[in-house]
């Protein structure tokens, strides 16, 4: 008889569904600000000025959390997900930080040249 898979292997699957095929896809704003849709921000605040680094963090937590995989890409900037990776990953979900670092190596390496 298979087992279930867990809640936590459920999550990991949707999360990785959603992913783009390549870091180089994410070709969102680096700077300036940004409002977000309801579908992602529907709690609070959904405009995010990413030249204040704790704005910045929030909208990249929000934005990996509930983002679909078109969402993503426009709002995700490679470049500043690299550079917030070693702090973000400590702010974001298990199931997501798991997730991306095992799909992007980059994100694995920065996250292990931070410690």
């Amino acid at each position: 008889m298979a087992s279930q898979p867990s809640p936590s292997d459920l999550r990991r699957a949707k999360f990785a569904r959603r992913l783009p095929a390549a870091l180089s896809e994410l070709a969102g704003p680096e700077h300036g600000t940004v409002s977000l849709p309801r579908h992602l921000a529907w709690p609070g605040l959904t405009t995010f000025d990413l030249d204040q680094p704790r704005l910045r963090m929030s909208y990249y937590r929000i934005v990996l959390a509930e983002g679909q995989h078109d969402d993503l890409a426009r709002y995700r900037n490679r470049g500043l997900l690299v550079s917030l990776w070693p702090t973000l990953r400590t702010l974001i979900s298990r199931d997501v930080r798991e997730v991306w670092a095992r799909s992007f190596e980059e994100l694995a390496h920065s996250a292990q040249a931070a410690a």
